[in-house]
């Protein structure tokens, strides 16, 4: 089923960058920004250094809409996220128990929540991972076990400061945060898109 859905994924991709030639066929438009993150480490310990412990963290995002619509129509919003071990990938969703887990499409930028929409592997069990916006260009982080309530554990101020490098690319596959394991099924969904997305880039 997951391989199936990744070959669904990786056409969508490639029909994409046939219809619109692109350096990147998803999010084609974007910024990358400075930012920090600031980590007060969760309440409820997942096993995940980067979740649990507190610290700081100088980052880069990628603020970015994933079919690149015209800024009047709603599209699905993406936050991309490179930490100091890894990359996140962050997309407009809803909040609740089964929303989460469901793209949704908006305007503004700041008006859905957003999660990975597919879960990780950790020591706790499977998690997932959210960012909603709580004042201007500040976002609160959180984690969930699947349909658990969800819990803080670190706050994202992204500046006005574009990073040298906006050609920039975020691949959780590749490039996991440390702790944060992709299980096998979520690899085999997204791997084909991902790949396909690595080949129009050159």
């Amino acid at each position: 089923m997951a391989s199936a859905g990744g070959a669904l994924l990786a056409g969508g991709t490639r029909a994409l960058a046939r219809v619109r030639p692109a350096r990147k066929p998803l999010h084609p438009r974007g910024v990358v920004l400075r930012a920090r993150v600031y980590r007060h480490g969760s309440a409820v310990p997942t096993g995940v250094p980067w979740l649990d412990e507190p610290g700081k963290d100088d980052v880069v995002v990628r603020l970015s809409r994933a079919v690149g619509l015209p800024a009047r129509l709603p599209d699905i919003h993406g936050l991309a996220l490179r930490t100091g071990s890894g990359d996140l990938l962050f997309a407009s969703t809803g909040w609740g128990r089964v929303t989460r887990f469901v793209l949704t499409a908006s305007r503004d930028p700041r008006g859905r929540p957003m999660t990975t929409l597919l879960p990780y592997r950790t020591e706790s069990g499977a998690v997932l991972l959210g960012a909603r916006s709580v004042g201007a260009e500040t976002y609160e982080l959180a984690w969930a076990h699947r349909a658990g309530d969800w819990q803080p554990f670190a706050v994202l101020r992204v500046t006005t400061e574009r990073a040298p490098d906006q050609s920039i690319s975020f691949d959780p596959v590749r490039h996991p945060v440390d702790g944060l394991e992709q299980y096998p099924s979520v690899v085999r969904l997204r791997e084909p898109s991902y790949a396909q997305a690595r080949r129009s880039r050159h």
